[in-house]
């Protein structure tokens, strides 16, 4: 059952897809357009699922659920996966891989692989002030308040000299 993001509680769970390159906006309508189909029928063992998307910086997807209404379960989570893995082969996206990693030039994202985000901290183009994008955020609040941090506060500051 599709709710304006805006009106999901901030306990909402969320999961975040960043994907390799940007969205045009034909794409956001698209994703926007099937998104909001795949909610409309996400449910948890035949219990309607209350949920909702957001599309940041035309480049990541935001899914959401308000598990004060009905819990997801290992079931639901796989259905929008394959969701997810359906948008990424119709649009010929990478949404889903872990080891790419996005962080704020200025104004600009970065999408980088792993590898070469720990070659930047090295080399100290990226550093503890960097923002970076903590995809591993899991509650609503979470994404609104600790999604864009400073890296010396994510599980980034690992990779920092």
């Amino acid at each position: 059952m599709f709710t304006e993001y805006n009106n999901l509680p901030n306990t909402s769970r969320v999961w975040i897809y960043q994907s390799d390159r940007e969205f045009t906006e034909k794409e956001i309508e698209f994703i926007s357009s099937k998104s909001v189909d795949f909610i409309n029928q996400w449910t948890r063992h035949g219990d309607d699922l209350k949920g909702s998307f957001t599309i940041k910086y035309n480049q990541f997807l935001v899914l959401a659920v308000d598990e004060s209404f009905n819990n997801v379960s290992g079931c639901s989570i796989d259905s929008s996966v394959r969701f997810i893995q359906k948008i990424e082969n119709e649009l010929k996206l990478d949404l889903m891989n872990k080891m790419n990693v996005t962080f704020k030039d200025n104004n600009n994202i970065n999408l980088v692989k792993l590898s070469d985000f720990q070659r930047f901290a090295k080399e100290q183009k990226v550093t503890a002030e960097t923002i970076v994008f903590n995809n591993m955020v899991a509650t609503k609040a979470d994404f609104e308040n600790n999604w864009e941090i400073k890296a010396k506060d994510s599980w980034h500051k690992r990779f920092l000299v």
